[in-house]
């Protein structure tokens, strides 16, 4: 991610996916799982799991009544709809960095005034297309310009009009990062959006271990399943010989980094190959999957401040269990 380390971030790819063919995409896929899988605590990146199946499957995570970020998220859009459309100003641009829900999306676009153009970034080309396809239809004054690419490598976004460029990173998908790797991140999206712009981010706060282990393990399973999806995809796409069901979806908060965790557990002693590569696993040992951190405001904003942005405005839901920044860009825009 950005110039970070898959160590740091579980993430790596040296190059951006929108200057990937799809062989090298499938190239640079195999060659992060080959090198998650031979680290002393295997790991794959989280950006893998959004195939079209993947996608789907978070989409379902966000209805549940145990997932409260879309939820909050959502009740501070709506309320504070009306201050993000000011400060977008007339004509603005919308980026966001990955194709999430478009409910969120069709708030911002409300409430800002003639808005030049949507310019999704997402790695999963079919459920972006889709959804881009639905906004279209509902906002035809509105440029659509889907980028198909890795948002956390080096992405050139498509010529736009003079307004100003705001930012939309929303779901909290900034705590997958690392403390570093979020300043990282959050300095390349100011790179990537130019000075004078703008960007709303979503971030989880910290809070009680029952209400965080309880949105990342739904009784339902369908966590559980959007976990296990990434061994199918791994098998599809890059020939390994997983068996789903030799392993098994866990989370917990690691209290000490203020993270949810979520792993794969090997629930018995096995081997896994992908062509003259293999991997041993005994039981018990894991597949760390995604990394989840809880921010207290303050080490939140710092963290923006040391990435160059300044603070606009912070909201929080009535229980302080989310937030939303507004964040600007200092420069003179396009």
């Amino acid at each position: 991610m950005v110039p970070l380390s898959l160590a740091k971030s579980l993430a790596s790819s040296p190059r951006s996916a929108e200057q990937c063919s799809a062989d090298e995409a499938t190239a640079l896929f195999r060659a992060d799982v080959l090198y998650g899988l031979s680290q002393p605590q295997k790991a794959v990146p989280p950006k893998y799991f959004y195939d079209e199946a993947g996608s789907r499957l978070f989409d379902l995570i966000c209805r549940l009544p145990d997932y409260y970020p879309t939820r909050c998220e959502l009740e501070i859009l709506k309320a504070r709809a009306a201050e993000i459309g000011a400060l977008a100003g007339p004509g603005a641009s919308l980026v966001e960095f990955g194709s999430g829900s478009s409910i969120k999306v069709r708030l911002l676009l409300d409430a800002m005034a003639a808005p030049a153009a949507y310019v999704p970034i997402d790695i999963s080309g079919p459920h972006m297309r889709a959804a881009v396809t639905r906004l279209a239809e509902a906002y035809p004054g509105v440029a659509m310009v889907p980028v198909e690419a890795d948002f956390t490598q080096s992405v050139r976004l498509p010529p736009l009009e003079d307004g100003r460029r705001v930012g939309f990173f929303p779901g909290s998908t900034i705590g997958n990062f690392t403390p570093e790797a979020a300043t990282a991140f959050l300095a390349h999206v100011g790179d990537v959006l130019g000075a004078g712009s703008a960007l709303v981010v979503g971030f989880d706060l910290a809070k009680d271990r029952a209400v965080l282990e309880a949105a990342y393990d739904d009784r339902q399973g369908i966590t559980a399943a959007f976990n296990l999806n990434l061994l199918a995809r791994i098998n599809r796409e890059v020939g390994a010989d997983f068996e789903p069901s030799a392993f098994r979806h866990r989370a917990f908060l690691n209290g000490a980094e203020s993270r949810i965790e979520m792993h794969l557990e090997s629930v018995r002693q096995q081997e896994v190959s992908i062509g003259r590569h293999h991997f041993a696993f005994a039981r018990g040992e894991t597949i760390h999957t995604e990394n989840s951190y809880k921010f207290s405001a303050d080490a939140f904003l710092a963290m923006v401040r040391h990435a160059g942005w300044r603070q606009h405005a912070v909201w929080t839901d009535p229980k302080g269990w989310f937030a939303v920044a507004a964040l600007e860009r200092d420069g003179e825009g396009r």
